[in-house]
């Protein structure tokens, strides 16, 4: 079997099996389904004779491919065994198709259509194989391509090739705040610098990401019935409102782009009595990250001082932070990715990340780990597709890490 035909098999046999996480769930993993796969790859790395394999209740694998360079540094290469939940199916039911230049059909059955006019990204792929799902549901490139890409790379090391030691972690619920990767015991993952898998297109590299923060903000009104309302009755839906007057309306995700910051009103929940109001903080620059924190608290008390009689709560708490904040210090890992970029003859696309991956959640705790291409395009959506030229390229790179981390000593110098 070629490299092409493994990746795609393994693809297929990944997001066979249901790991949509779950965020009203606060057991980690939150999905029976990422215990199962799990398991599998536990299964499949102690096949593939890497060492110190162990899967936890958690759903957390871990194991390393010994290395025959002990003077290389020792790379870890992560992803996550989630798929998100967008409130479509989660049972995925991927098939490639030869894109020719027009529309594809995605199900004919509930005639849904990849528009080009929609999607125009897909033109440059013209004559190439695409993987899709059925368009009942995201496919699960977002992150099942990665774990094809590192189950593949550890199957076709030849124990003739330099490499040094690699580590390898597989962890659940990365869409629903990063749990897994904050869970990760990093004293049995002792590597020099990591490597997440997590973005799109072909070249994509995220070295900086959003500072992330949520929030909820609790309004208590006053009840009562409208015939004795005046000047008694607090309607704590109109305190939230009010609350959200006080914020720039450009000032939001759908306004914003690039390193712009962002407030995201998302989710509102009120009776009589109480309103519940969850928000989303995000910004690149830090200082200004701090500053957006500090102004929910500000609103919070011209709105308490407006309502004397109702009252308001509310509570804050970071989420993850920004990769770049915590790589100014060791840049071996971006470095050591570029060149593998150059070697490889692929264009690098430093994208600033408006979300996050896993790997801020490490690189905070000590860990260097910038984020590299799947291949894929339209994460988190029905019309997600992977165009299987770029999934190669993805899994020629960690190769090539591989290789040229086995030219260089842990310091990052060439051997």
């Amino acid at each position: 079997m070629g490299i092409r035909d493994e990746l795609v098999a393994r693809f297929f046999r990944y997001v066979a099996i249901e790991s949509q996480s779950n965020a009203t769930s606060t057991h980690l993993p939150s999905s029976p389904g990422q215990l199962e796969l799990a398991k599998l790859l536990a299964e499949e790395l102690r096949s593939l004779g890497v060492d110190d394999v162990v899967v936890d209740e958690q759903a957390i694998v871990m194991g390393v491919k010994r290395g025959n360079r002990s003077s290389a540094p020792r790379i870890g290469f992560i992803a996550h065994l989630d798929t998100v939940d967008v409130g479509l199916s989660a049972v995925i039911r991927p098939q490639i198709k030869r894109f020719e230049g027009r529309d594809l059909c995605l199900n004919p059955a509930k005639d849904i259509w990849l528009r080009i006019a929609e999607h125009p990204e897909i033109i440059p792929w013209q004559g190439e194989d695409i993987i899709v799902s059925n368009g009942t549901s995201v496919l699960g490139a977002d992150n099942k391509a990665a774990i094809a890409v590192i189950m593949t790379l550890l199957a076709r090391l030849e124990p003739s090739q330099p490499h040094g030691d690699i580590f390898v972690a597989f962890v659940p619920d990365e869409e629903i705040g990063l749990r897994g990767a904050k869970a990760l015991d990093l004293s049995r993952f002792p590597c020099d610098f990591a490597y997440t898998i997590d973005c799109c297109e072909l070249g994509e590299v995220v070295v900086e990401n959003f500072n992330a923060a949520s929030g909820e903000i609790v309004f208590t009104g006053v009840s009562a019935h409208p015939m004795s309302a005046k000047g008694v009755l607090v309607n704590p839906l109109l305190m939230a409102l009010d609350f959200m007057s006080h914020f720039d309306r450009s000032d939001t995700p759908e306004c914003t782009e690039k390193r712009e910051g962002y407030f995201w009103f998302k989710d509102l929940v009120a009776n009589d009595s109480e309103a519940r109001l969850k928000v989303m903080i995000r910004d690149f620059d830090k200082s200004k990250f701090e500053q957006r924190k500090q102004r929910i608290g500000e609103v919070v008390e011209r709105i308490a001082s407006q309502y004397p009689s109702g009252s308001v709560q509310y509570s804050v708490a970071d989420t993850y932070h920004n990769i770049g904040d915590y790589l100014q210090g060791d840049n071996r890992s971006a470095e050591l990715l570029f060149n593998a970029l150059d070697r490889l003859g692929i264009a690098k696309k430093l994208t600033p990340m408006r979300g996050g991956t896993d790997g801020a959640a490490l690189s905070a705790r000590g860990l260097p780990t910038p984020n590299f291409f799947t291949g894929a395009y339209n994460f988190h959506s029905r019309f997600e597709f992977l165009p299987v030229p770029a999934f190669e390229k993805s899994y020629e790179t960690a190769l090539m890490l591989c290789t040229l981390g086995a030219e260089h000593d842990s310091d990052g110098q060439r051997a």
